[in-house]
């Protein structure tokens, strides 16, 4: 990617990724050691992900009309303000459930205002021609952050201990705060034309827009599904997995887990944009993410470590496939004047049903085990996209 202003937001966003997930695998750790909680890993999903369910139509749709920018950098904010908390809480020894579930709001409420305001600033930055490369390079720089992310953060406990550390995290959400004040502005000629934000009334508004378009509808159904059924609960029970295999230091298991899960979508993105012959098309995302959810299958069933590795790997590698592939053709065929609205529902589907993955691993994992949930969420998952595969080869075929 040649655009000077496009490789300074790859940056930014991957720092400010990293610390997302710095902050992840701190506050995860010191909670699950003090609670000792399943339960509570659910809700940290379902807190994660409910504004984006409840919100993300409406700050596309405030995306349109204002400054993206802006919203950003009131996300960014937030995320400072939510590692800040769990510092003071760490240092004084303090932290009880009911805080643990504010900040993890906080953190939530900070990623809707960041996640769809950034996907149209891409749309402004590169414009339609690099936007799929532009999606997939976004997508390598989140898992990048992933990827980092455990590493860093270990040797952030290492030295500066898990109080002062995650404090310490705030300074990398820094450069994407301080870059967006000289970012390029869009063409205020567009925006002029957009509609009104109108509430909840939008989502319906745009359900029916999009509802006559079959690629459209077909990516929005395949981010609810994949979402609603496994989205990314299993990082928040990825300490109860460590443990259970039982390969050596909990802490280092944990961290290797999530890194190969993180490796394996980077080299995704790396393959995908390197290559670049595998055509973008509703049955091919599809076709992924049945992959996806054969391979987390494979792992909830494994109990042999380095076998549960290789398999988180492919996990990895298969969702950066179909989620950048998906977006990519939503933006693509989105309507020039509702674009905020309808990447604001592929968000809602794709990111807010994350939200109900709080329970369907995390919450019946605690009745059931984890094991149980993630696989039978997965069989569950693998049928529904069956179903969905043939739905979009019919309407091809028509």
């Amino acid at each position: 990617m040649k655009s000077v202003p496009y490789r300074l937001q790859f940056i930014a966003y991957v720092l400010a990724m990293m610390a997302d997930n710095i902050e992840h695998v701190i506050s995860y750790w010191v909670v699950f050691q003090k609670f000792h909680s399943p339960t509570l890993g659910g809700f940290a999903v379902l807190s994660h992900w409910l504004p984006f369910l409840l919100f993300s139509v409406a700050v596309g749709g405030l995306a349109d009309r204002v400054d993206p920018r802006r919203i950003i950098q009131c996300g960014m904010l937030l995320f400072i303000l939510a590692s800040a908390g769990w510092g003071f809480f760490f240092i004084t020894d303090t932290i009880q459930m009911w805080h643990a579930m504010l900040l993890l709001v906080i953190h939530g409420c900070a990623g809707v205002l960041w996640q769809t305001p950034n996907q149209l600033l891409l749309y402004d930055l590169v414009g339609p021609a690099d936007l799929p490369s532009a999606v997939r390079l976004n997508a390598m720089a989140r898992y990048l952050g992933i990827l980092v992310g455990p590493a860093v953060g270990g040797i952030i406990m290492l030295t500066l201990g898990t109080s002062h550390g995650i404090i310490f995290n705030t300074l990398f959400y820094l450069p994407m705060l301080l870059w967006l004040f000289w970012a390029p502005v869009r063409d205020s000629s567009v925006a002029v034309r957009r509609f009104a934000v109108r509430g909840f009334a939008d989502i319906m508004l745009t359900i029916r827009a999009i509802g006559t378009q079959p690629v459209l509808t077909a990516m929005t159904w395949l981010a609810g599904l994949t979402s609603f059924m496994i989205g990314n609960a299993y990082h928040a029970q990825m300490p109860g997995f460590a443990g259970d295999l039982g390969h050596g230091d909990p802490g280092v298991s944990y961290s290797v887990l999530l890194a190969a899960d993180a490796a394996g979508a980077l080299l995704a993105g790396i393959a995908l944009e390197s290559w670049g012959r595998l055509k973008g098309t509703p049955r091919t995302a599809i076709t992924l993410a049945m992959l996806w959810s054969v391979a987390l299958l494979g792992f909830a069933a494994v109990k042999i470590y380095p076998v549960a590795i290789v398999l988180l790997f492919f996990a990895g590698f298969f969702e950066l496939s179909f989620n950048t592939m998906a977006q990519a053709l939503v933006q693509l065929n989105a309507p020039h004047d509702i674009r905020g609205r309808v990447v604001g529902l592929y968000n809602m589907a794709g990111l807010g049903m994350r939200a109900f993955s709080g329970i369907t691993v995390g919450v019946f994992g605690a009745a059931i085990g984890i094991h149980w949930s993630l696989g039978l969420s997965a069989v569950v998952l693998l049928a529904l996209l069956c179903l969905l595969y043939q739905r979009a080869t019919r309407k091809a075929e028509g």
